[in-house]
């Protein structure tokens, strides 16, 4: 016979120890955050930084000069399912060793809240937007350019120099011609306008035209056509080389396979086309390494000729931090 003691003192035993299974067992909580959005790479003595700002969904709709079943097959092939498809938002920081400069600014959150994150990941990726010295424009659209200025229109890089293709800054910034557009548009001129506005006050706006040095191993390359001057900048160092297409690709898993296929943010789309079409022979041809403002993240790797005719797109492997090759 148990006595009354030894029974209680059994249970407590027994309820103590289902107590500390349960708490053996209970799921971790989910923690609801990603990783900090940068990813670097180095490209002969230069360190690139992918910076992302965000995402954004595009409706298949405003894909041009395809048929809407030769889309969801292309979209298919990536287990893609439209209509609306998630685009990045993607700018690139390039610190030579003499000077640190940023390909594109972002949005902002001028196009919601998805998208703003330069600065926050910029910062995440050890910098400060007071160390930029050159910011390169590759057109004047808001999701590139508004992430120059604080929602007060104040400088965000304010020791910073911007270089914007002349024919972009003749178009985008002209008020004459921002009038004569459609209402719709208005809004687009003068985000152009708020955006450029502090860094004019300062004289610190610079332009130039069609191809040519900017800065020691940094080139642009005219790929008018999505606007009348957006351009590309090829980095290069050493034997390695970099060419930041901008916005020549809006949709991966179209444009690559169908490179006539336009979008309607195109201003010229004949134009914009061709310069795809000449600017992937190229990148298949000499091997370029290649970085799209809205390909996925990263955004980083290569074009690849397909041999039915298109191209295809090789992104790049994470992989650590090589050290400089210069020389190599």
């Amino acid at each position: 016979m148990i006595h009354k003691p030894q029974a209680l003192a059994r249970l407590l035993l027994a309820g103590l120890c289902i107590l500390v299974a349960g708490f053996a067992s209970a799921a971790a909580p989910q923690q609801q955050t990603q990783v900090p959005g940068y990813y670097r790479l180095q490209v002969g003595a230069f360190e690139v930084t992918a910076l992302y700002d965000g995402a954004i969904d595009l409706d298949e709709k405003l894909l041009k000069n395809v048929q809407k079943r030769d889309v969801q097959r292309l979209l298919a092939r990536q287990f893609l399912q439209g209509p609306k498809v998630q685009t990045a938002v993607n700018a690139y920081l390039v610190n030579t060793g003499s000077k640190l400069v940023l390909v594109d600014a972002g949005a902002a959150k001028l196009f919601g809240p998805g998208l703003g994150n330069i600065v926050a990941n910029l910062k995440a990726a050890g910098y400060t937007p007071e160390q930029v010295d050159t910011v390169l424009v590759t057109h004047l659209h808001g999701d590139h350019v508004n992430g120059l200025v604080t929602p007060e229109g104040k400088a965000v890089f304010a020791n910073a120099e911007v270089w914007s293709a002349q024919a972009d800054n003749d178009f985008w910034l002209s008020e004459s011609i921002a009038a004569q557009a459609p209402a719709e548009m208005q809004g687009f001129f003068k985000m152009a306008r708020d955006a450029a506005a502090p860094y004019r006050a300062a004289g610190k706006w610079k332009t130039f035209d069609s191809d040519r040095e900017l800065l020691a191993g940094i080139r642009s390359v005219d790929t008018h056509g999505h606007t009348p001057g957006h351009a590309s900048y090829l980095f290069e160092s050493g034997n390695d080389k970099l060419l930041v297409l901008g916005d020549l690709v809006h949709n991966h898993a179209v444009q690559f396979a169908r490179p006539d296929v336009a979008i309607e943010f195109d201003n010229d789309p004949k134009q914009a086309v061709l310069a795809r079409k000449r600017i992937f022979a190229q990148a298949a041809k000499e091997r370029l390494l290649v970085a799209g403002m809205h390909l996925p993240f990263p955004g980083i790797g290569h074009v690849r000729k397909e041999q039915k005719g298109g191209y295809a797109w090789v992104p790049a492997e994470f992989a650590p931090l090589a050290p400089s090759t210069t020389g190599k």
